[in-house]
């Protein structure tokens, strides 16, 4: 088909489709119409480019909707949460204070739901929370991270000492609490949380420059861990 028959064929379908629409009366006008919206919202009918369009705005969207549940959420718990009061208390105490202005909302790559930067940034990834509570405890984490680094000489690319603060932030914020890990799918009886904080511990030290493997995570841990799981400062016990 040549491309002045191919535009011809086009003008006569529209036209067809036109003359079809003309003939509704309102009722079947509005219920095409319904129709074709929900055809046009599944991606049916649009072109390639629109499709590349419509999956980045949908993306923008989803993106705008999660920062903003995080942030209102951050803003709550730092108005409610025990836990979240307790560390921002005792962080001021230690000269460190938060606020919403220290604890951005922002995207993250990586499978994590929070960060700590040495600047005392503290980093909520919106786009890998399951929830409030799942933000509270990410926030406690890193607020033990955030704690550790202004009341001890902390040295991130020392192992000992990664390790250390990860076994405390594991430890007193809730993380390996028994719904945390059923959530994850991890379930056990015998010294759960103990096995839980190491286990969680080794992942974070992973990615620290200085490890070498899992193993020089796993003897970096175990190196450190009776004296500073038992070091549950600023609590009296584990929370």
């Amino acid at each position: 088909m040549s491309t002045g028959d191919k535009e011809e064929h086009t003008s006569a379908r529209s036209q067809k489709y036109r003359d079809q629409y003309l003939a509704m009366d309102v009722e079947e006008r509005k219920a095409f119409g319904m129709w074709t919206r929900t055809m046009r919202a599944i991606g049916v009918g649009l072109s390639e480019e629109e499709k590349k369009e419509r999956q980045a705005r949908n993306e923008y969207e989803k993106d705008v909707k999660d920062c903003t549940q995080c942030e209102k959420w951050r803003n709550e718990l730092l108005q409610t949460s025990p836990i979240v009061r307790f560390m921002s208390q005792h962080l001021s105490k230690s000269g460190a204070p938060v606020s919403q202005s220290s604890m951005p909302c922002i995207k993250c790559e990586e499978m994590r739901s929070g960060g700590f930067a040495e600047d005392g940034t503290i980093q909520l990834c919106y786009n890998r929370l399951f929830g409030k509570g799942h933000l509270e405890t990410t926030m406690a984490h890193e607020m033990v991270h955030a704690y550790d680094q202004a009341n001890f000489a902390l040295d991130w690319y020392n192992l000992d000492h990664h390790a250390c603060t990860e076994i405390r932030a594991a430890s007193l914020s809730g993380d390996c609490r028994w719904s945390q890990e059923v959530m994850r799918g991890n379930v056990g009886f015998l010294k759960h949380h103990q096995t839980c904080v190491k286990r969680r511990a080794v992942l974070s030290l992973l990615s620290n420059p200085s490890c070498k493997s899992k193993k020089h995570a796993e003897a970096a841990v175990n190196k450190v861990f009776q004296s500073c799981f038992t070091d549950t400062r600023p609590f009296d016990e584990i929370y």
